[in-house]
């Protein structure tokens, strides 16, 4: 591990009670490790105190842990990334044994999943939606995660840089569980202890308003890598408004020989016309997907894995190659 560049990037907005606490754990876990705090428009002294304690702290404007990490992702270059939250409640202790899975199950991203989350600041919401929401990813898109709220991951060189970020806010785990899972890429999980957020400090999570922006999130992402099982729902739902309207008029028509509901006619016909079309959508623009697949598939190939886990495996293989030549 002392051979390899590593960087520590904290998210933080008004997290001035446990950042200093934060970076200093990290600083004793991983020695070598270069911290990083990116201060979210924080009102309190989060800045100061984690300047304080070591970390190189960076200011980004635009609101929203999605923004964060879009712009960490792209300032940071280092083989391996680790992403914490600044309030406490992940430990840095746990960041080396994330390092070796990383590099020992040769992965792309390593997810800490959360033991204790049901007991996430004794809100029974937050745990109950995370139940929700990760049945809800795993039907969408896969049994690859099971915590895709968790804030606590590891990274390749090669996930970083190949990662869009397009999400604003909090949203963003999601979005790297879909990008991870999308373009089939090694991942694990290591199931870690969840801590609680010290008294005096609060969540900035919003158990309903959060949730929506999630079920939004989710739906965008199906529209962008699924669109065919996305547009073929709205397809059959107009289909099944279509046959609904459609049948008394079919029925008495069968029974008198007339027409006697026109409107109620033209207006299943009209429905019956837009199914068709969104079903048309969904096909061309399932087709799209899988050449934007391709391309992000391309562009991850041709990143650097940055970790030793790949490069052992490459210079094995190089040498391999020699020793066959000269045979």
């Amino acid at each position: 591990m002392e051979d390899l560049e590593i960087a520590v990037l904290l998210p933080c907005y008004n997290e001035a009670q446990t950042i200093g606490d934060v970076v200093t754990g990290f600083r004793a876990a991983l020695p070598s490790a270069r911290i990083y705090v990116y201060d979210n428009n924080s009102t309190d002294s989060t800045a100061l105190r984690a300047a304080l304690a070591g970390a190189t702290v960076v200011p980004e404007r635009r609101q929203g842990k999605g923004n964060v990490v879009r712009r960490m992702f792209s300032d940071i270059e280092a083989d391996i990334y680790i992403m914490a939250d600044g309030d406490g409640t992940y430990a840095a202790s746990d960041a080396p044994e994330l390092i070796r899975t990383l590099i020992t199950e040769g992965a792309d991203m390593v997810v800490g999943t959360r033991r204790g989350v049901r007991a996430d600041a004794g809100r029974q919401g937050h745990a109950f939606g995370n139940r929700v929401f990760n049945t809800l990813f795993r039907s969408l898109f896969g049994n690859d995660f099971s915590d895709i709220f968790s804030g606590y991951r590891a990274f390749s060189r090669r996930f970083a840089k190949s990662f869009p970020a397009v999400s604003g806010g909090f949203e963003i785990e999601t979005e790297m569980s879909v990008h991870a899972s999308r373009l089939r890429m090694p991942i694990a999980e290591l199931e870690l202890d969840y801590g609680r957020r010290p008294e005096g400090s609060h969540s900035k999570l919003s158990t309903f308003g959060d949730g929506a922006k999630i079920l939004w999130m989710f739906a965008m992402l199906m529209k962008e890598t699924r669109p065919f099982v996305f547009f073929g729902t709205i397809s059959s739902l107009f289909m099944a408004a279509s046959l609904t309207f459609m049948a008394p008029v079919l029925a008495a028509y069968f029974h008198t020989g007339l027409v006697e509901r026109m409107p109620t006619w033209v207006f299943s016909l009209a429905l019956m016309m837009i199914s068709f079309l969104v079903f048309s959508a969904g096909l061309i623009l399932d087709s799209l997907a899988r050449a934007r697949a391709e391309q992000l598939r391309i562009h991850y190939m041709n990143q650097s894995a940055g970790h030793t886990g790949y490069r052992h495996r490459t210079r094995a293989s190089d040498k391999a190659a020699v020793r066959s030549r000269a045979a």
